[in-house]
């Protein structure tokens, strides 16, 4: 499939003669796990909702799944594969379905639930299979008035959790002591559809009925930019940012065809159906989107989130913004964007995207920040006209360079898929920029790289199996076995099991590969709550692949003063305090084990010496006749 964009550059034309791609993940093939690897007789929940039903770190497998009396979900070890006992423990307190789950990348051991019922639960899975039913969790968050169906944890941040409802509310938590963090009631007018931090979780990408995509700055509580109709289906749409910066979406057409589209906000375009967008953060900060046309192909985007309007004249060092500008200092003269002028304030970025004086976008590195000067602040493009001209107050100073006109209607890259109702789920791969596009009651994994280059959006390929899919969980990276250069791994959810699905490129050596696996984020927390409310940011803690990862046994968590996730805690509104809810040491664990198994064994002696002496009686009683 080839992607539209607008003004390619031309081509050398040593380049111009390759007829193939040259990439390493050009052979990346997909193979579904053996029969005896599959995990059976699990009844994947019915519910109607756009969520994945699956959730999979380096230690469990969970699925939502169906049960009576409420809603429930299973928790696997990786390892147990094959039959699922019907009688097997499973984890309920939730008391209508529950519609989506999420692991903390943090905690392989904690998983948060979001029910029907307006609850969110936290809840703690023991490394040990229970004997029973899980049903009291060692948290119940509630603050939404309708049902909550979205979960994210911070990528970065300790104990953070957001949770977004059918109330429209966005809820930023802190699971360590229970209370809200933030609270977006404001800025979305009907249902969301998804919500996406991007790498380091200072901003977020969400997706509404009301078909605006939004770039939301969630400690101002401001929207940094948005799109009305990125897709013009009336499905859900999706996106995620790219490790650049721009929005990678994909949605439907007023026609119904499922569309793929890479989007720069400064040209800003959109999917036009009606049906749902989603959408997800890349590794460079763009966002990817899916959607539908106008015709309900599905299709999917990629954006650019640098604000149209809200711009600044660059005149002034930017610690000491002041309206006289420095006397020959012609060459600092540029425009940036509000939200650019925000991050480099003592954030990691590549520096500002400025507006040259031929109106093309540049870099400012972050070496050249301190001979940046601030004239002032414009919110649009008449307004910044003014300050140009010297009508604006206090500006006639300088002539800043001309900005060029932003209209965000064209996308970076667009392709138009196909015409399907369902929903395309982008997992977005930051290390090695790959998105995979997984369209809930398709049979098929459509894979694309992203790449500065244009077409920026580049077709890989396609697995194609028999039967659809009802849902999808996506092993983070530290849960990959690299010794055989797999690059992905997912678990596709059928009516009635769970098939792991394998990405592999092909390669030759054993030897670990280095261009496969950069470092990739670990489970260390770069922030503690608070500190991320205050306004601090992180790029997440890295860790090496190349000896593996082998997660711990039992990860303890690192406390704050009134975090309550290393004990039980107290009981919600609904519950009664019990002795039972003091946490378990590994000792007393064993113990009671021992003690089960050697009551179990006397049970057993005791039935046997029952069943002999009956006998004997009967015996007896037949020799009296």
């Amino acid at each position: 499939p080839k992607f539209g964009h607008r003004d390619p550059p031309s081509l050398p034309p040593a380049m111009s003669r390759r007829v193939v791609r040259q990439s390493k993940f050009r052979h990346v093939f997909g193979q579904a796990a053996k029969a005896d690897q599959a995990y059976e007789d699990i009844r994947v929940s019915k519910v109607t909702w756009d969520s994945s039903f699956c959730a999979v770190n380096p230690k469990f497998l969970a699925i939502i799944v169906e049960a009576g009396g409420g809603g429930a979900f299973i928790v696997l070890p990786l390892a147990k594969t094959g039959r699922v006992d019907k009688n097997y423990p499973l984890v309920t307190g939730h008391t209508a379905p529950v519609l989506d789950i999420d692991w903390c990348p943090h905690n392989d051991n904690v998983i948060a639930s979001a029910s029907d019922d307006t609850t969110i639960m936290v809840w703690q899975i023991p490394d040990y299979t229970p004997m029973r039913n899980i049903t009291e969790p060692i948290l119940t968050l509630e603050g939404h008035s309708k049902r909550v169906g979205i979960l994210s944890w911070h990528p970065t941040a300790r104990n953070v959790l957001l949770s977004a409802g059918g109330d429209n509310v966005i809820i930023i938590w802190n699971v360590g002591t229970g209370e809200v963090l933030l609270s977006l009631d404001d800025i979305h007018p009907d249902v969301i559809h998804s919500v996406c931090w991007n790498s380091n979780g200072r901003l977020l990408a969400t997706t509404c009925k009301d078909k605006t995509l939004r770039i939301i700055d969630p400690r101002k509580g401001q929207v940094v930019a948005e799109r009305a109709r990125p897709h013009e289906g009336a499905r859900p749409l999706r996106a995620v940012f790219t490790a650049d910066g721009k929005l990678l979406s994909t949605g439907f057409s007023r026609m119904s065809e499922r569309q793929l589209a890479l989007w720069d906000p400064e040209r800003f375009a959109a999917h036009e159906g009606m049906r749902p967008m989603r959408a997800v953060f890349t590794r460079q900060g763009h966002i990817f989107t899916t959607g539908f046309t106008r015709m309900s192909q599905r299709e999917l985007g990629l954006w650019d989130p640098v604000t149209q309007l809200d711009v600044w004249v660059l005149l002034r060092r930017l610690k000491e913004p002041t309206l006289a500008p420095p006397p020959g200092d012609a060459e600092s003269l540029g425009v940036v964007c509000g939200d650019c002028m925000r991050r480099c304030r003592g954030y990691r970025c590549g520096g500002p995207r400025v507006v040259s004086r031929s109106g093309v976008c540049s870099s400012l590195h972050q070496s050249c920040l301190g001979n940046a000067w601030v004239l002032g602040r414009a919110r649009s493009v008449k307004e910044l006209q003014g300050i140009q001209s010297g009508t604006a107050s206090g500006t006639g100073l300088v002539t800043p360079p001309v900005l060029g006109q932003n209209n965000f209607e064209e996308p970076v890259a667009l392709q138009e898929m196909d015409t399907s109702n369902g929903v395309l789920l982008p997992f977005y791969d930051p290390d090695s920029s790959i998105v995979y596009l997984c369209g809930k009651g398709d049979s098929s994994i459509r894979y694309f790289e992203i790449t500065e280059e244009p077409p920026f959006v580049h077709y890989l390929n396609t697995f194609s199996s028999k039967e659809p899919q009802r849902g999808m969980g996506f092993m983070p990276k530290r849960g990959l076995d690299v010794s055989k250069c797999e690059i992905a791994r997912f678990y596709k959810l059928h009516e009635r099991k769970c098939e792991p699905i394998i990405m592999t490129v092909p390669r030759k050596s054993d030897l670990f590969q280095d261009d496969l696996y950069p470092d990739t984020p670990g489970p260390e927390p770069a922030l503690e709550a608070d500190e991320w409310l205050s306004g601090q940011d992180a790029e997440p803690v890295l860790i090496s692949l190349r000896d593996g990862y082998m997660p711990p046994k039992h990860r303890e968590l690192r406390v704050t003063k009134r975090n309550i996730l290393d004990v039980r805690p107290p009981p919600g509104p609904r519950r009664s305090q019990s002795a039972s809810d003091a946490p378990l040491s590994q000792h007393t664990l064993e113990t009671l084990l021992e003690e089960i198994k050697a009551l179990r064994e006397q049970v057993q002696a005791q039935e046997q010496r029952i069943t002999s002496l009956e006998n004997m009686l009967c015996e007896l009683v037949d020799g009296t006749d």
